[in-house]
């Protein structure tokens, strides 16, 4: 992230009027994800943040920059429908309109329930009669303990 949007970017938070309704932290567990109080989480898209917010399901705001983050973003954006994303070259004024969008508007109540659906199915996937709990188990015992 350049210094010039930070700039951009810190002003067009600013300038939402969410005054006490926002934090900036450079780092936070993941369990801050699951606060009723967490309405949307600035991410890159890297692996562990998407899925942790999928996990969680919260909504992104997605601002890759480079490696697989173009291709989660693209999908959650587009195929999940669970992100926005915020172009390298994003303007204050763009970073108020999607904060609120995502706060208060038709589009943000979308993604939350498309977020929630998706932590429903990341549930369900990852229990142990899931699909995922039981593809790790085969690659466990048929790899590694080699049991046929």
């Amino acid at each position: 992230m350049t210094p010039q949007q930070l700039v951009e970017f810190g002003w067009g938070l600013a300038n939402t009027e969410t005054k006490e309704k926002g934090l900036i932290a450079g780092w936070s567990p993941q369990e801050v994800l699951n606060h009723p109080w967490v309405k949307g989480f600035l991410t890159p898209n890297g692996w562990n943040s998407t899925i942790e917010s999928v996990a969680a399901g919260m909504p992104m705001f997605s601002w890759p920059f480079f490696a697989e983050q173009q291709t989660n973003c693209w999908y959650t954006c587009n195929g999940m429908e669970t992100g926005m994303e915020i172009d390298n070259n994003m303007k204050k004024d763009k970073v108020k309109k999607l904060v609120r969008e995502l706060m208060e508007g038709e589009k943000g109540e979308k993604m939350k329930n498309k977020a929630k659906e998706w932590k429903t199915l990341a549930g369900e996937a990852t229990g142990s009669q899931g699909s995922s709990f039981k593809n790790l188990d085969n690659v466990v015992n048929h790899v590694l303990l080699r049991k046929s």
